[in-house]
């Protein structure tokens, strides 16, 4: 469950955790639209192709302490995309009713 503590407001109550290199890799391409959370070992630079994946999402940076850093909006089917910043957790918000819920600075609680 993805949930923006700040205001107070979830985002998402069912999503795919990748946590395994294999998994980030293989992230949302030839899936059904749904929301997806990436988290690394350690914050790092974040670079992104959406090839293969045939919807829009709404990109969504974390740093250490789950505070929104970045966003992307409208990351495009098959496009290039590389942060500005450093995160620890990424986001990829695909469901439509999911999007546009989180700002810069937001607080988010991921649960499983």
């Amino acid at each position: 469950m993805i949930i923006n503590q700040t205001k107070k407001k979830i985002i998402s109550q069912k999503e795919i955790v990748c946590k395994t290199l294999s998994s980030q890799i293989r992230g949302l391409m030839f899936r059904k639209k749904q929301n997806l959370v990436m988290i690394f070992k350690e914050e790092r630079p974040i670079s992104l192709h959406n090839f293969f994946v045939f919807f829009p999402l709404e990109i969504v940076l974390l740093n250490k302490n789950n505070r929104v850093i970045e966003i992307k909006l409208k990351f495009l089917p098959f496009t290039l995309w590389n942060s500005d910043k450093k995160a620890k957790v990424l986001l990829e918000i695909a469901e439509k009713n999911s999007k546009n819920l989180i700002s810069v600075g937001d607080k988010i609680i991921l649960k499983s």
